[in-house]
């Protein structure tokens, strides 16, 4: 991957949450503030301006400059989330014009750490951790048994696929959601389904 290839991504995930606003906002209506989708779509639409701005040289100054934009402009949990995720992605990224695969496998551990650390959640709290664990784990076995960027990035967007519609069962106990304990049983989570555009996004351009 390289810095053009990153911001090809940035742009396709900004052209997928947009498509998908207006299911976001469903979502987070039923157990959050209802403003998920809006929120992230202002983000994202920011962030490829900024990159447009003024075109980073680096995948790793296109992600730190992609997060710092979120956590700017994007109110809420989700702009800290998702902005400390590519900032801490971008900042574990050699500052090189081209990165590997293991690379961005590293990079990826090191953004889900950063919301792990911000958002406390673990797998089964019904947070965006549940499709950003298991697409991660996905690329990471991918890159081990050699497959290239676009093979690890597909393995990871069915997972993180996967991953989002098993939150509908899952009870909350992060976020604005665990507010409604058992009631939020049988909705998607919002956060989970954002991320698991973001890492669609990334096979489509891989």
């Amino acid at each position: 991957m390289d810095a053009t290839l990153a911001r090809k991504w940035m742009e396709a995930a900004a052209a997928a949450i947009a498509a998908g606003a207006d299911r976001l906002t469903r979502l987070d209506s039923a157990i959050g503030d209802g403003d998920h989708g809006a929120n992230l779509n202002r983000g994202f639409t920011a962030v490829v301006a900024t990159l447009e701005k003024a075109p980073p040289e680096s995948v790793s100054e296109v992600l730190v400059k992609a997060g710092t934009t979120l956590i700017s402009r994007v109110g809420g949990a989700s702009g800290p989330l998702y902005g400390s995720a590519l900032r801490a992605a971008g900042k574990a990224l050699p500052a090189t014009s081209e990165v590997q695969p293991p690379d961005l496998a590293v990079a990826l551990r090191a953004g889900l750490e950063a919301v792990r650390k911000l958002g406390g959640a673990a797998p089964g709290d019904k947070t965006l951790v549940d499709a950003y664990a298991p697409a991660l784990d996905a690329f990471e076995e991918a890159v081990a048994g050699g497959a290239d960027l676009s093979g690890a990035a597909g393995a990871a967007a069915r997972a993180a696929r996967v991953g989002a519609e098993a939150t509908v069962p899952l009870q909350a106990r992060k976020g604005r959601a665990s507010y409604l304990g058992e009631r939020s049983i049988g909705h998607q989570d919002p956060g989970a389904v954002s991320t698991s555009l973001i890492f669609e996004a990334l096979a489509e351009v891989a």
